[in-house]
């Protein structure tokens, strides 16, 4: 829930960042999307200024103010950061800001969870026979990657829910601590791909692969899926890494391991979807070092590539710089425009599972646009919206609610029905299931009620989409956010 029941945490810019370092007399580097500075939580304790010969593990994110100790994993907001310096100053020992009791017991029970599976799970070439595994290698489409790239990355098999497993390990001390399965549920000739994580997904922030990944490395290839870091590694033997949520968000907690990267090519996937997604990643990185790899049909995502034997190192070579100059000519749109003459199903947006009429009219959820929903009162508009919003939500595209009409329960609870598809009401047992399949959609509600000030409104949106990612924001009703006295403004 955006933003937190004690309000949002108050803005801070990143001049004022730097002022405050100046001041308190911390040596800093600017990074890309971070300031680094000496750790507080690392070593030497008392009234000493933190010395510039003490390694720079702390991130501070020029976005939010929050920070990040590499080292310790000590993170915290801004505030936090700056309660530790003043702690420090007076001679008493910085303390990390602590997780809640019952998060630290969820995330001890997962480790715990996540340590029994990995002790299950076999590694591919060591399964009974190799017909076993010709045919698993076959089923996730993996025939072309060898034992030795498997073996690298430490991916695994667990034969009782036939999942290939991906571990998290610790970069500081190697343990292990969570968990990725996949498994392929086919559906006449569609083949799908179910992921399941410990810990839970919000939690879980492996960027897998980067225990390989040495501290001289300064060119990366970021993917959006563990099978396409391995393809890009064994093809083009370059320095890869997956993102935990794939193409729905970019975790600002994950920006302080990306900093050291001179350049960063994002190869995310094959379909429009991606490419959005890598030009909004892109932002988040500092497009200044940042390529993009265009989606399109020669240019297939990284495991594809490699089963279709086309050279990987071309391909990535002929990625676009991220950053564009304000002015172009036709020369440099020209791939762009073929792109989306070749992809008009895509280009027409993410369509609705569940209403064809309304792709009819609106051709799909596309970034940018606005729709305007009309109706009187209690003709079905939020029960209507909350479906409508669910469909995508369910179809990855992450979804910010700002309901000012009913509260955030009711509304909870309307799509919890929709999304479970029955009464729960009389059906009490499936409570549990159903809301923790519910909980792992990409789906967040602004804590506003009633009338607003529509910079705040604004401001946690914005927030949220730095945060979260979020492409698609539903605001119920613009009447009860306005108040019925702004009406005559230029609305």
């Amino acid at each position: 829930v955006l933003p937190s029941p004690d309000g949002p945490a108050p803005s801070v810019s990143v001049t004022e960042i730097r002022q405050y370092l100046r001041a308190q007399d911390i040596p800093f580097h600017d990074g890309y999307s971070c300031l680094h500075t000496p750790s507080p939580f690392l070593g030497d304790r008392g009234d000493q200024p933190l010395s510039a010969k003490s390694p720079f593990t702390l991130f501070i994110d020029k976005t939010t103010g929050s920070f990040l100790c590499t080292a310790t994993l000590a993170e915290g907001t801004w505030q936090d950061f700056q309660a530790n310096v003043e702690m420090r100053l007076r001679g008493i020992s910085p303390i990390p800001p602590a997780r809640s009791e019952e998060m630290e017991e969820e995330m001890r029970q997962a480790r715990e969870d996540a340590r029994c599976i990995w002790e299950r799970a076999l590694p591919l070439w060591e399964l009974l026979d190799e017909k076993e595994t010709r045919e698993t290698k076959a089923l996730f489409g993996i025939s072309q990657v060898t034992n030795a790239t498997l073996k690298r990355f430490g991916v695994r098999y667990l034969r009782t829910a036939r999942s290939l497993v991906f571990p998290w390990f610790s970069p500081q001390d190697a343990t292990l601590k969570g968990l990725k399965l996949v498994r392929v549920e086919k559906n006449g000739d569609t083949i799908t791909y179910v992921e399941e994580t410990l810990p839970r997904l919000d939690s879980y922030r492996n960027l897998f692969g980067l225990p390989l990944i040495g501290r001289r490395d300064t060119e990366l290839v970021l993917t959006g899926w563990e099978l396409d870091a391995l393809a890009l590694h064994q093809a083009a033997g370059v320095a890869s890494l997956a993102l935990p949520r794939g193409t729905s968000c970019l975790p600002p907690t994950l920006l302080p391991y990306l900093e050291q990267f001179k350049r960063i090519t994002l190869w995310l996937g094959e379909d429009l979807r991606s490419w959005e997604a890598a030009k909004l990643f892109a932002r988040k990185l500092s497009l200044k070092r940042c390529s993009l790899v265009r989606p399109g049909n020669l240019q297939p995502r990284p495991l594809e590539a490699l089963n279709q034997g086309l050279n990987v190192t071309k391909i990535l070579r002929s990625a676009l710089l991220a950053s564009h100059k304000s002015i172009v000519s036709f020369r440099q749109l020209r791939e762009e425009v073929f792109g989306e003459l070749v992809n008009t199903e895509q280009v027409s947006g993410v369509k609705w599972a569940r209403f064809p009429e309304l792709n009819k009219l609106l051709k799909g959820h596309r970034r940018g646009e606005l729709t305007i929903f009309t109706g009187p009162t209690g003709s079905g508009k939020t029960t209507f919206i909350s479906e409508y919003a669910l469909d995508l939500c369910i179809q990855g595209v992450s979804t910010l609610w700002g309901s000012f009409e009913i509260n955030n329960v009711r509304l909870a609870k309307i799509m919890l029905t929709q999304f479970a598809g029955r009464r729960l009401e009389d059906q009490l047992e499936l409570y549990d299931e159903w809301a923790d399949r519910f909980e792992e959609l990409p789906l967040y509600f602004m804590t506003f009620h009633g009338q607003q000030n529509i910079k705040t409104v604004i401001d946690t949106m914005q927030h949220a989409v730095y945060m979260y990612d979020i492409t698609h924001v539903v605001v119920d009703n613009l009447q009860f956010m306005m108040g019925h006295e702004h009406l005559s403004m230029d609305r």
